[in-house]
């Protein structure tokens, strides 16, 4: 079986608006990163290649399997959507097993599978809890088991980590790598640290539009040249915001260290090169594919 999704003229439309304006893309198995703003078309994307969406125009394959065979893409593929919900009285071990008996599998394998999955998220011991109880990194966890459920080749997570304190970020992005193995993981996000720490293959989201997709190293060399670093007094930050792309702050006494993008070498007294990180290359990229940079939607 072919381990890629191949997309081809991808468009979506909803009215008059493109959420998604033909995409090209293939990807292959491992970890790869779907990077762009609230908006960009990320979880238009996602749903489409789910099957949970039609598409307007242009075309995929899943796994070889063609986007007009729908039924076997959803069998092949897990999904974990940005708000996973249940009823909130049944426990863990009880949405698996409902999840589970909706998509036919048959009660040992339910059970041996769910027994094996509780683990692997460390929820084992919370199984009993109720879904109202358990905490927004537990939930997210059970969701990529609910995900994993039928053992797919396919995995698809929309913005897993939005909304989790550090530590459970971490702890998700490692779990997500642990059961990447043989499967084609498309982690969606606007998070670029979560990208920056699983992913080595990504593509940038711009107003539906594919803006950048390649290795995240290459990014980061993309924007060599273009990432500016100096120390300033707070009083100038506002005007150097209105015109620059910044990309950090740190205050270091009086001063502050910003870090800012730009094509061209700043106006600006004491302002020096610097190596780019992948925040920096990111903002790099949608500014130069002509998208505006000021913050989400």
């Amino acid at each position: 079986m072919e381990k890629e999704i191949v997309i081809k003229g991808l468009c979506k439309k909803y009215g008059r608006k493109k959420a998604l304006d033909n995409v090209d893309l293939t990807i292959g198995k491992g970890m790869f990163g779907l990077l762009g703003r609230n908006g960009a078309g990320k979880t238009t994307l996602m749903k489409t290649l789910a099957g949970l969406l039609r598409k307007n125009g242009g075309s995929f394959t899943v796994c070889g399997i063609p986007d007009n065979d729908i039924k076997k893409i959803r069998a092949m593929t897990g999904y974990l959507p940005q708000e996973f919900a249940m009823y909130p009285s049944m426990t863990a071990e009880a949405c698996l097993d409902y999840l589970g008996s909706l998509s036919g599998m048959k009660k040992q394998l339910r059970r041996d599978r769910i027994d094996m999955l509780l683990e692997k998220v460390n929820l084992s011991d919370s199984r009993s809890k109720k879904f109202k109880a358990l905490s927004g990194g537990m939930k997210r966890r059970l969701g990529i088991a609910q995900a994993l459920l039928h053992d797919p080749q396919v995995l698809i997570v929309d913005e897993p980590t939005a909304g989790l304190d550090p530590e459970e970020r971490i702890r998700f992005r490692n779990l997500l790598s642990e059961v990447a193995g043989d499967r084609i993981v498309i982690l969606s996000t606007h998070i670029v640290g979560d990208i920056e720490s699983v992913c080595d293959k990504l593509a940038v989201l711009g107003e539906g539009k594919v803006i950048w997709n390649g290795s995240v190293s290459a990014l980061e060399d993309d924007a060599k040249g273009k990432v500016w670093t100096l120390m300033t007094e707070s009083r100038f930050i506002p005007q150097i915001k209105d015109m620059y792309n910044v990309t950090g702050m740190v205050r270091q006494g009086e001063y502050v260290q910003i870090r800012l993008v730009s094509d061209e070498k700043p106006d600006i007294a004491g302002v020096q090169p610097a190596e780019p990180g992948l925040e920096d290359a990111y903002i790099a990229c949608i500014t130069s594919g002509g998208i505006h940079y000021g913050g989400e939607e």
